[in-house]
């Protein structure tokens, strides 16, 4: 019976090392984007540009396609978040934006980040996964579009 409970014990540490050694490195994303929003013409993407707070310090990025919903619209994008050390990642993305009722051009905004496999450099190469934001922006202006968003989740590799 000892030898049993030994033999056990042994194999369940063996399994519980090896799966920490094969375990993903992960990093957690958090914190604040205040985006501006160009438009730069007919029939041309709008750009993005965001100072943030948090785990990364910049944004850049495009709206390639837009499309009205019942409630609002929804966005396809593409992204590169940064870090002061010159780390980025590369994002395809959906913004979700339910229009403010009584405030004509404002919109509730969540948008899904999808990390692109193999886009990333310097101390977030090979993270994948996806993070999340909500907030909300302001598109009434085409000269002065903005927002406020709040970015969190997590990414391995």
């Amino acid at each position: 019976m000892k030898k049993t409970t030994l033999l056990l014990t042994a194999a369940t540490i063996f399994a519980a090392t090896s799966a920490s050694a094969t375990a993903n490195e992960c990093i957690e994303l958090g914190g604040v984007a205040i985006p501006n929003f160009f438009a730069e013409g007919a029939n041309k993407p709008i750009i993005i540009s965001a100072s943030l707070m948090g785990s990364v310090t910049n944004a850049a990025g495009k709206i390639t396609k837009q499309t009205k919903t019942a409630t609002g619209m929804t966005m396809e994008m593409e992204h590169y978040f940064g870090t002061p050390e010159g780390a980025a990642v590369s994002t395809k993305d959906i913004g979700i934006l339910t229009a403010v009722p009584g405030k004509d051009g404002r919109f509730m905004i969540e948008i899904t980040y999808d990390i692109q496999q193999g886009k990333g450099r310097g101390k977030l190469k090979d993270y994948q996964g996806q993070f999340k934001s909500y907030g909300l922006v302001d598109l009434r202006d085409q000269n002065n579009m903005q927002g406020l968003v709040r970015y969190s989740g997590k990414i391995c590799k």
